[in-house]
């Protein structure tokens, strides 16, 4: 590298974070930071030849033993291994897949190697991925394209890493997490739909946004719906959040939840567990909902139900659920309580109205990574966790691991579904089968 092309990033560095070597020591300006004129510059043959990128190797070692404890509690998963390693069904698959990069992730994707397929890597959340776990796969081989603290651009830029294969071969099969994955090949790169054999998707928001595409005429792929499967959804998204919830919250503040009052917003099956856990650890809950039946539900299991506008005033902890855009606005935030805590476990940050405590807040201190306390201008102040993103993921270690081998199980019976009977899915979005294999 030129002195001037080196000045040049180093005056351009704080506006882009996109790897262009190995790991972060590998940058000579700044860990992983790379201007956009800089990635522009690469040529495609370039980009697709890197073998990963992560944020230190060196964890490698500590990610693998985490991993290894992590499969004793993922018996599903386990047991694909042993009932398919052997005729890998998957033989020719290449999986571009885009979840959150786990320990529990890191088994997915050993599985899905172990039955015969291609596997490259990406998050679906800027804040979600464990690095030691990223580093352990990539140790492996495995092209993964993940860190935890992302910039939104970084992370487009590490789902497009996964499209193409180091032999130059465009991916054959999505396994997604909200959709972005999805919606990036369908607008972005069409060309490679007609290629492309299925996609699993592994949670509610995205499951909304290919019945979306479907209604629409855009979706072009057939799909499985992984997460209304009963072994996912009455599982991960209930037990797993009233496990994991806690975790981030504890975690981000240390906050004595018992006598306070918390506000759950949405009571589906992650509302349930989320209320289930705060209650358990002693705080009131309030739950707010527009669906009749399930604001019935939550009446009947005793919790208070009412608006946001009522909830605002009463709660100390809030947690919104739904999936829905703009739950918690500037409005709310004003009245409520002074350190009011405010947190997401939807997938998307569309949830809390961040934006709004950014450009009103007078001051914005941060107390530790993904803990930010806004000073609002009537005196009183807002924690906000993991920016709005997914709490227990952005300051905890996420859902533990035995709950997602349930989830991951049905994942694999999806891309063995989906890459060995492609006939029998046409375009759509289609159910697991309960009986496969």
């Amino acid at each position: 590298m030129g002195i001037g092309s080196l000045m040049h990033m180093q005056e351009e560095a704080s506006l882009f974070k996109a790897f262009v070597g190995v790991t972060a020591s590998s940058c000579p300006v700044t860990p992983l930071r790379l201007c956009p004129r800089c990635l522009q510059s690469l040529s495609p043959s370039m980009s697709d030849k890197l073998p990963y990128k992560v944020a230190d190797i060196s964890l490698a070692e500590w990610g693998r033993k985490a991993i290894e404890i992590a499969e004793n509690e993922m018996p599903g998963l386990m047991k694909m291994r042993e009932m398919y390693a052997a005729s890998k069904p998957l033989k020719g698959a290449r999986i571009a897949g885009c979840l959150h990069m786990t320990v529990q992730t890191a088994v997915l994707i050993d599985t899905l190697v172990a039955l015969g397929a291609e596997v490259q890597w990406s998050s679906c959340n800027i804040f979600s991925t464990q690095d030691h776990a990223a580093a352990a796969i990539a140790k492996a081989g495995i092209p993964v394209f993940a860190w935890k603290g992302e910039t939104d651009e970084e992370y487009l830029w590490c789902i497009e890493q996964t499209l193409y294969f180091k032999d130059g071969q465009p991916l054959n099969m999505i396994l997604d997490d909200g959709g972005d994955l999805t919606n990036l090949v369908h607008t972005k790169h069409p060309q490679l739909l007609k290629g492309i054999k299925g996609i699993s998707e592994e949670t509610t928001t995205g499951v909304h946004n290919l019945y979306k595409m479907k209604a629409n005429g855009s979706l072009k792929v057939p799909a499985i719906n992984v997460n209304d499967s009963v072994t996912k959804s009455k599982f991960d998204n209930l037990y797993g959040c009233r496990e994991s919830l806690i975790d981030g919250i504890k975690r981000a503040t240390d906050v004595m939840i018992a006598g306070k009052v918390a506000v759950v917003a949405g009571y589906g099956d992650v509302g349930k567990g989320c209320a289930q856990a705060l209650r358990n650890f002693g705080a009131r809950v309030i739950i707010t909902e527009i669906d009749p039946i399930n604001a019935l539900q939550a009446a009947m299991e005793g919790y208070e139900v009412t608006t946001m506008e009522e909830a605002c005033k009463e709660g100390n902890i809030f947690v919104t659920t739904t999936g829905c855009t703009d739950i918690v606005q500037g409005r709310h935030f004003e009245q409520m309580k002074d350190d009011s805590i405010v947190c997401n476990i939807g997938h998307f940050d569309v949830e809390v109205d961040a934006k709004w405590l950014n450009d009103n807040a007078v001051e914005t201190v941060n107390v530790k990574p993904q803990v930010d306390r806004y000073t609002l201008k009537n005196g009183r102040h807002i924690i906000l966790l993991a920016e709005g993103r997914l709490v227990n993921l952005g300051c905890a270690m996420g859902h533990p691991s035995f709950v997602m081998s349930n989830s991951f199980t049905n994942q694999v019976l999806a891309q063995i579904e989906l890459w060995t009977n492609t006939d029998k899915y046409p375009v759509g979005v289609h159910i697991l089968p309960k009986k496969v294999g």
